[in-house]
């Protein structure tokens, strides 16, 4: 039987760290669509949390899809 490794903790609570160097790893191996994808996970969590009005939501929100449509145009 496989066993799960124990969570760390949970980064905007949806990202799993299993200890304090998967939290190193991260940091010095994100690149450009990572760095946007967690970016997303944040502002996610913020808006879940409350910390941001209405108005600003959409405002975030419009400026993720548009810098993941540029990313897709670019990839394409």
């Amino acid at each position: 039987m496989e066993q799960q490794q124990e969570l760390f903790g949970k980064l905007f609570n949806t990202i799993p760290l299993y200890n304090e160097d998967h939290l190193d790893v991260l940091l010095s191996t994100m690149d450009k669509e990572q760095s946007i994808y967690m970016l997303t996970q944040a502002v996610n969590f913020a808006f879940h949390s409350g910390i941001f009005s209405l108005g600003e939501s959409e405002i975030i929100s419009k400026s993720i899809r548009t810098l993941n449509k540029v990313e897709k145009n670019v990839v394409e």
